[in-house]
């Protein structure tokens, strides 16, 4: 999911042509204050022209000057969903009565223990991790395993899955560094997220690697589900796949993967 600042036109240009799951049009963080009307003018004007991916605007949160404004020219101009930044309860939810998917940004100590009332509220579609706030607030150091925030970022996961909400990862500061980059989507991915944020159209290649599926895990993954059909044609309760016994749980993760890989292949 691609970060993209509302006051800088060309690169919402370029957006469209980067290949992100989606991008996030952003009116709050990356817009200086006198910037922000601005900004809300140009995102309504990007949203006039289809795009070929999601488009989600970040707007700014609850009790700024600017709030109000955001969501309507959002709604208004048909968005796929809303990004509101620092949720820390439900209730800030449940109180705004969205007519589109809400993806709350966690990135306070209060959202982090409230994450999962928070991804149980009706209307919310994910979580994103705002990992600068947080470790601010937090008052903890930099880390380049982000060994102090590892407990948030598992928080989230859980939270997430637990109610079939989707997961991604926060945003990694340093765009020269793409080796750090895709460690950190490597450990994303390993803790359980779903995707992650990015702020650079270079990292945005990395991260879609990283999450994907690869064509040889897609292919072992239709090769496990066919020897868990043959076993089941035959009467049997488990497979056996590459020296591995296999049960249902294994045959509905390979289906995962193969339905991933599928939805990702570049389209005629």
């Amino acid at each position: 999911m691609l970060y993209v600042p509302g006051d800088k036109p060309r690169a919402m240009d370029k957006a469209r042509t980067l290949g992100a799951d989606a991008v996030i049009l952003d009116l709050e963080d990356a817009v200086a204050p006198e910037h922000k009307a601005a900004a809300r003018e140009n995102v309504r004007e990007a949203l006039r022209t289809p795009w070929p991916c999601p488009v989600l605007v970040r707007v700014n949160g609850t009790g700024t000057p600017w709030e109000h404004e955001d969501r309507e020219m959002a709604l208004l101009a048909g968005v796929h969903g809303l990004v509101l930044p620092k949720v820390e309860d439900a209730a800030t939810v449940r109180d705004l009565h969205l007519r589109v998917p809400l993806w709350a940004m966690i990135e306070t100590p209060a959202g982090v223990l409230n994450a999962a009332a928070i991804a149980a509220a009706p209307g919310v579609a994910g979580l994103l991790v705002g990992a600068n706030d947080l470790a601010r607030a937090l008052r903890c150091r930099p880390h380049p395993e982000r060994l102090p925030l590892l407990h948030a970022l598992e928080s989230v996961v859980l939270a997430a899955r637990a109610h079939g909400k989707h997961p991604v990862d926060a945003v990694f500061n340093d765009v020269r560094d793409a080796a750090g980059f895709a460690r950190e989507c490597v450990q994303g991915r390993t803790l359980g997220f779903g995707g992650k944020t990015v702020i650079h159209p270079a990292q945005v290649p990395a991260a879609n690697e990283a999450f994907g599926v690869s064509d040889e895990e897609a292919q072992a993954a239709r090769d496990l589900l066919a020897a868990w059909t043959a076993a089941r044609a035959e009467g049997k309760s488990v497979a056996t796949f590459a020296g591995a016994l296999v049960e249902q749980m294994h045959a509905d993760e390979a289906q995962d993967i193969v339905n991933l890989w599928e939805a990702t292949r570049p389209r005629a």
